[in-house]
């Protein structure tokens, strides 16, 4: 029996010390468990499945310009206009509770940049959430944030092939990753992470060194043919996304 994939995202995010401008960027990777019932001992980027909170009509409020509409207008082959947002909701939420860092803009509008309390205030935040004994919406409300779902740039769309016992259909997303924040893997479902240039990755990953699943090989490759961040970005402008299987 064919099992129905799940609605999902995922997060590539770019950063490059020199600025968007410089050439040359590293992509954020995390290593999931070898105990992991998916792609175990693989690198991947963060990401996960769309919960039903994340496609709540609530949920709208905390995504600053981006409504259900537009969101489901950005999409190919769209969902319900709530689980087109729920996607851009779900890459940011998996993308805090999985590598620590959070595309949001707090009170003031400024995005976050943890700093001393502040650091120790969102750990707890991640550590409620991934327990879930907090929800994501609590947490915006309590903190005034709003999502920068505007930093996230729709980039591909694959979906696991029908033979797979456990399947995903995943919407891909590129983003520069936010300053005055640093990567801290889970430490449970990832047990590392690693910020690489795409080239190395896949010279690394042919060398046997470097496991990759098909989708990520592939975006890698996409994503070795940009010099800079910025190119990236600009890339998804009016860009024609097609569904993949792998």
């Amino acid at each position: 029996m064919t099992v129905k994939p799940k609605d999902a995202a995922t997060v590539i995010l770019l950063r490059n010390p020199g600025g968007q401008a410089e050439d040359g960027f590293e992509v954020l990777m995390v290593l999931r468990s070898r105990s992991s019932k998916f792609v175990p001992g693989f690198y991947v980027f963060p990401g996960g499945a769309v919960d039903e909170d994340d496609c709540s009509p609530a949920m709208e409020g905390f995504c600053g310009s981006l409504g259900s509409l537009p969101a489901h207008q950005l999409l190919d082959d769209p969902p319900s206009p709530a689980r087109a947002l729920g996607a851009w909701v779900a890459g940011i939420r998996e993308t805090f509770e999985e590598a620590g860092l959070f595309l949001a803009y707090g009170r003031h509008g400024a995005l976050l940049s943890f700093d001393g309390n502040q650091t120790g205030s969102f750990h707890r935040y991640r550590e409620l959430l991934r327990q879930g004994k907090m929800s994501f919406r609590n947490l915006l409300q309590k903190e005034g944030l709003t999502l920068a779902t505007d930093r996230l740039h729709y980039f591909s769309h694959w979906v696991t092939p029908w033979f797979y016992p456990i399947r995903y259909d995943v919407r891909f997303f590129v983003a520069a990753a936010p300053t005055g924040q640093e990567a801290v893997h889970d430490g449970g479902e990832l047990t590392e992470h690693v910020w690489i240039k795409p080239r190395d990755a896949l010279r690394f990953h042919e060398a046997g060194r470097f496991d990759m699943v098909y989708p990520t090989v592939m975006t890698m490759k996409a994503l070795s043919r940009y010099g800079t961040i910025r190119d990236v970005l600009q890339s998804t402008a009016g860009k024609r996304i097609i569904v993949e299987s792998g």
